[in-house]
């Protein structure tokens, strides 16, 4: 039986190591969290993320390590990665971890992007400013995510203010993208190179925070696109595992937004709503087994449950709704759990979400 190592211990974790029970791999976690919602799927190593002690221990009691966000030391994972064995590779993570470095590695592989700019002043944002255009996303270049690191620039009277409200640290402006919707397409590759595709999923944010995503979406050959710009990146990184590449579409053409080296957010509805999961297909992946079947069951959608548990017993006794709960303390803005259908159409799945929307308080 083989065992897992994950840093973080988090409901993606918690998810992958679900999944992991059908495949009969057995997980340990590295987490320094008191009451991490992935202890429901395995024992917990409570050590910071980063830590050389804990990455010992995780390393001498599994036989692959993943990781299961982005904000891991990639300094930590290359030396774990001289012991055993990590994925995916960290140089995606790195890449990932910061935006300028993402979207040059997108233009590098022609796929396309809004225009962007370093920048480390005043004097650069104001440039940006005449060479792309108002309005311009401000983002920091690392760490940021949901939302959190950006900001709005809609003249050049409001730079000053936005330079101080992220600086000073490393920060990237991007042209504002008028898009008519977001999409994800979400691929896995496997040690040997097999490759496989979920249909793309169209994803509704509010206040930067991902609240719905509907597969698979009337995208007409907008999904062979993506698909074809997944492939570059999953072949390009020598990949190991699932990723999932954002994406706007503008005027029926598609423009990448940033890639994530992970199981995500917007592809939990592949637990209900495809033949096999993305987090059982990250497993498979990383342990080099074929690579599970992505059709889909339906007409699937999630909703994200933020901010409370929704409290209305009709809603949790309904058989047609997977509720899942991560376990994690309510707070403002926190991601609690995900409720997910599988209708017959998507005309069906539509008005049972909008119906699921009201017991949902954010």
């Amino acid at each position: 039986m083989k065992t897992i190592g994950i840093i973080g211990a988090g409901q993606l974790g918690q998810m992958i190591g679900y999944a992991g029970k059908r495949l009969n791999l057995d997980f340990v976690f590295l987490d320094p969290s008191e009451n991490p919602p992935a202890k429901a799927a395995g024992p917990v190593l409570k050590y910071n993320f980063d830590d050389p002690e804990g990455l010992e221990k995780l390393a001498a009691a599994t036989d692959v390590i993943t990781y299961e966000f982005e904000n891991v030391s990639v300094t930590a994972l290359e030396k774990l990665d001289k012991e055993t064995i990590v994925y995916p590779p960290t140089e995606a993570l790195r890449l990932a971890q910061d935006r300028l470095e993402e979207k040059t590695l997108f233009q590098t592989l022609s796929i396309p992007v809004s225009g962007f700019q370093k920048i480390d002043s005043v004097a650069d944002l104001e440039k940006a400013g005449l060479e792309l255009g108002y309005p311009l996303v401000l983002k920091t270049r690392r760490f940021g995510y949901d939302g959190k690191g950006q900001c709005i620039v809609n003249h050049r009277n409001d730079i000053e203010e936005a330079v101080n409200q992220l600086g000073p640290r490393a920060l990237i402006a991007e042209q504002f993208v008028p898009f008519d919707r977001e999409v994800s397409a979400i691929g896995s590759r496997n040690v040997s190179g097999q490759l496989s595709y979920y249909p793309l999923t169209e994803n509704l944010h509010r206040e930067g925070i991902l609240r719905e995503s509907r597969a698979p979406t009337d995208a007409g050959n907008l999904e062979s696109i993506a698909n074809d710009y997944l492939k570059l990146l999953l072949t390009h990184l020598n990949y190991v595992g699932v990723l999932a590449l954002e994406l706007f579409v503008v005027d029926n053409k598609l423009l990448a937004n940033e890639f994530a080296p992970r199981v995500h957010n917007s592809g939990h509805w592949t637990i209900e709503g495809s033949v096999t999961s993305q987090f059982e297909n990250h497993l498979r992946a990383i342990l080099d087994m074929p690579l599970g079947e992505t059709t889909v069951l339906g007409a699937p959608g999630m909703l994200n449950i933020i901010g409370a548990m929704p409290q209305d017993s009709e809603l949790l006794r309904n058989p047609s709704v997977n509720l899942h709960e991560y376990g994690k303390e309510a707070r403002t803005n926190r991601k609690l759990g995900h409720l997910t259908i599988v209708a017959e159409n998507p005309a069906s799945r539509d008005i049972q979400l909008k119906e699921l929307e009201k017991y949902l308080t954010n």
